[in-house]
């Protein structure tokens, strides 16, 4: 059990730095209120930042971590799924190709894929979803918002986003 305590300590020890996950995007590319926003198709409400760009764009770590997983899913399309420090996992999804592949380490800024419109995006602008979550509930966050329950799990990213 102590094992187990030391090793969550450490993760939330490790520093966190930040960066924009689109090479070349700033703040004019992302629309500051779709965190939370809500009515969003069949996730009800959006729970990350779409950061639009030109298809085939860079998208690098905003931090450094782990892949966990890569690969396609049917919403999200090609995805990429990091778990970084504080345990915090930041998911990028609607990529056209996936430039990493799982159980590797990657460091902030690391090109990981490329824009694109896959998963439920298919036909719609080109961009990057950005979603950062902790498998350790924030209760304190919990609002009544429509789903506002989820919001224990979620962080806003455009919180943490940097040019």
């Amino acid at each position: 059990m102590a094992i187990i305590i030391l090793i969550v300590i450490i993760g939330f020890l490790l520093p966190q730095e930040f960066s924009m996950p689109v090479e070349g995007a700033s703040s004019a590319d992302y629309n500051k209120n779709t965190f939370w926003y809500y009515p969003w198709g069949k996730s009800v409400t959006h729970k990350g930042v779409d950061i639009f760009a030109k298809e085939g764009n860079n998208v690098v770590s905003s931090t450094s971590g782990f892949v966990i997983s890569a690969g396609r899913v049917l919403q999200g399309g090609n995805y990429i799924l990091v778990l970084g420090p504080k345990w915090r996992l930041h998911y990028y999804a609607h990529l056209q190709t996936i430039k990493t592949s799982s159980l590797t380490v990657i460091s902030r800024n690391d090109i990981i894929g490329t824009v694109g419109s896959s998963g439920n995006a298919k036909g719609k602008a080109p961009h990057l979803h950005y979603s950062i979550f902790t498998p350790i509930p924030y209760l304190w966050r919990i609002d009544t918002q429509k789903q506002g329950w989820k919001k224990m799990f979620f962080l806003n990213p455009i919180d943490y986003l940097t040019e």
